[in-house]
């Protein structure tokens, strides 16, 4: 009887180990059906961000001589890019009162987007001759890279003799306050950029 026993135990056993093999197997198998339609996924995926791609391209190319145009027009309109941003409830709190000043002289604004439109753009501000600095563009280009850093270049400004804009520098205490210089919205074009200047630029103007 008792061999009986372990006999049927070791049936049973043995069993057991051949059900748990068999669902190992179909448990393998299934994921490498799963991973065979996620890889079928990606590359279709792959494909429609190329086609999206090419529209945009496309489209880029049919947009620049409307934006052209309406350049031309908007240079006959005094103090047009000011007003526009002064106007706008995020960009309008960037500009200080010097900046108003500099931003008369401002002609034109232009985003254009990377050749393959995904990895970055540039931003360009296009400026009458005026008596605060000595260029007559300033761009600020930002370029992504694959491993998901963000490369940011911009037009460095010459400013005219004592025609330097404030950068947020602290004055001399008066009383228990120290008094701070408006901080310029040019100096999102150095390397000390003030928070949130970026962020706001990227989603408004672009």
């Amino acid at each position: 009887m008792v061999a009986d026993n372990k006999g049927k135990k070791l049936k049973v056993a043995e069993k057991g180990e051949e059900d748990n093999n068999q669902i190992d197997e179909e448990l393998v198998i299934s994921i490498e059906k799963l991973q065979e339609i996620q890889d079928d996924l990606e590359k279709i995926n792959e494909e429609a961000s190329d086609k999206v791609l090419e529209v945009e391209q496309k489209y880029n190319e049919i947009r620049k001589p409307v934006y052209d145009k309406r350049n031309e027009i908007i240079k006959s309109i005094p103090d047009f890019w000011l007003t526009a941003f002064l106007s706008h409830p995020a960009l309008g709190t960037l500009l200080s009162e010097e900046d108003q000043k500099v931003f008369k002289y401002l002609s034109s604004l232009e985003v254009e987007d990377s050749k393959d439109v995904k990895s970055g753009y540039s931003i360009t501000f296009n400026f009458e001759s005026n008596p605060y600095f000595e260029e007559t563009k300033l761009t600020k280009s930002f370029s992504f890279h694959d491993e998901g850093t963000t490369e940011i270049t911009s037009t460095p400004i010459n400013w005219k003799e004592g025609m330097g804009l404030p950068n947020g520098v602290s004055h001399e205490k008066k009383g228990n306050k120290r008094l701070w210089a408006d901080e310029s919205f040019f100096s999102w074009f150095g390397n000390t950029q003030p928070k949130g200047m970026i962020d706001d630029m990227q989603d408004e103007v672009s």
